[in-house]
């Protein structure tokens, strides 16, 4: 193990520590999560009695030194990690946690992790966010005019995130400006009387703008008490679903389009069968969800088999109890099957495999009839908004009890076969 070279040892793991869990936060990793890892890390350093509260807008961390109480801050993260980035910091406190590393050399390595660039660079923010809008596009209606509509402007819109190259002064009106360019584009299309479905266009290319994930992990939050970051994850994830439907409703006002014209599109025929369509669309997307956040080599076909088993519980159980109700279901058993790879796989970490589900999930169970409400002339919307407030709490529920499941199961399943094991050989 390297040795430290600093006189204040405490104030050197303090400082890792806040570090560790802004990387943590800007992982999407519910707040609890982060409080337990940053105790077992600071018990590995030698702290005693260390205490950790971690909101999604701040980090508090307080050691024992002696007699003596010492006491950090940090700030809310102002960027979002790449999927290796996540995979790297994870594998970073993992070895904190068993006392593998001090923390000066935690801390330059998690600088790096910080500074790394793309493996993909620009074509994988560009063309990625392409692939995985046309995958999706094939998900909701596979028609060519469809496809070829969800590639150029999942194009320009990787083009627009590549522009704002990640700065958290564009993170507010990126999705806004984003969804102003793809409602703007659809309709003046579909006022040109060319073969573009509105309706299922739409969504395709502004997918990795959906606050899902976030909406969902507020719930979970608040299930388990974390009233705080709960509410402001929930309360940030609303506003960014208001952004981008006010993004879209203004570009449909500035082409004179209306709600009501969504459903009076003249829908093309699809160019092969629906449910074959519906599986490339799963691995395209899948592909370009590898290749525009930068996943963690070898992860792809890790991804894909998730992703592939949440759709199909999904189509499964939309049937039987209803769009808004399959994300339950679908969460229910990727929660689990995520941690399963981490854990006894030797995979990435269920984050890498976790967070892109939530983008197969949430379009479907949110439906298209949603976006419609939310675009409609009604400045309310009650409709729509009930129907996506239904699919988030079934999706964040679902994630709930499929996390329960897997901890009970690793809690004495696991142990058990483990001791039963030599008895076989």
């Amino acid at each position: 193990m390297e040795t430290e070279d600093t006189p204040d040892r405490t104030a050197a793991v303090l400082e890792f520590l806040v570090r560790l869990g802004r990387a943590y936060l800007a992982s999407g990793e519910q707040t609890a999560e982060v409080e337990r890892r940053l105790r077992q890390t600071a018990t590995a350093f030698g702290l005693k009695r260390p205490r950790i509260v971690a909101f999604p807008t701040a980090l508090f961390v307080s050691v024992l030194d002696g007699s003596t109480e010492r006491v950090s801050l940090g700030e809310a993260p102002t960027e979002t990690l790449r999927l290796d980035q996540i995979a790297n910091v994870y594998r970073l406190g993992e070895q904190a946690s068993r006392g593998e590393l001090e923390p000066l050399a935690g801390a330059r390595e998690l600088a790096q992790i910080l500074r790394s660039n793309s493996r993909f660079r620009t074509v994988g923010v560009v063309f990625g966010n392409a692939i995985l809008a046309s995958g999706l596009s094939l998900l909701l209606m596979p028609t060519l005019p469809n496809l070829a509509t969800a590639f150029l402007l999942g194009l320009a819109v990787g083009i627009l995130k590549f522009i704002s190259g990640g700065k958290s002064l564009m993170a507010i009106p990126l999705p806004v400006l984003a969804a102003m360019f793809v409602s703007i584009s659809i309709f003046l299309a579909a006022k040109g009387e060319l073969p573009v479905d509105p309706l299922h266009s739409l969504v395709a290319p502004l997918v990795t703008f959906l606050p899902g994930g976030m909406l969902s992990l507020g719930m979970i939050e608040l299930a388990f008490g974390d009233m705080v970051s709960g509410a402001s994850r929930l309360v940030t994830g609303v506003v960014q679903l208001l952004l981008l439907s006010f993004g879209l409703l203004v570009g449909a006002l500035l082409v004179g389009y209306h709600a009501a014209d969504l459903v009076e599109t003249r829908l093309a025929v699809p160019f092969a069968s629906p449910s074959v369509l519906s599986w490339l669309g799963v691995v395209m997307f899948a592909i370009g969800v590898y290749v525009h956040f930068s996943a963690p080599p070898k992860s792809l076909h890790w991804m894909l088999t998730v992703m592939l088993v949440a759709f199909a519980v999904q189509q499964l159980t939309a049937n039987t109890f209803g769009a808004a109700a399959s994300g339950f279901f679908g969460m229910l058993v990727v929660t689990p099957l995520s941690y399963l790879i981490q854990n006894q796989m030797k995979g990435p970490p269920a984050m890498v495999t976790f967070l892109p589900s939530f983008w197969i999930l949430v379009p479907g169970a949110l439906s298209l009839l949603t976006m419609k409400y939310m675009l409609s002339d009604q400045y309310v919307g009650m409709e729509g908004l009930v129907d996506a407030a239904i699919a988030i709490v079934s999706i964040a529920l679902g994630t709930l009890v499929g996390a329960s499941i897997y901890k009970t199961c690793s809690d004495s399943l696991l142990p058990a076969y483990r001791r039963m094991k030599p008895l076989g050989r």
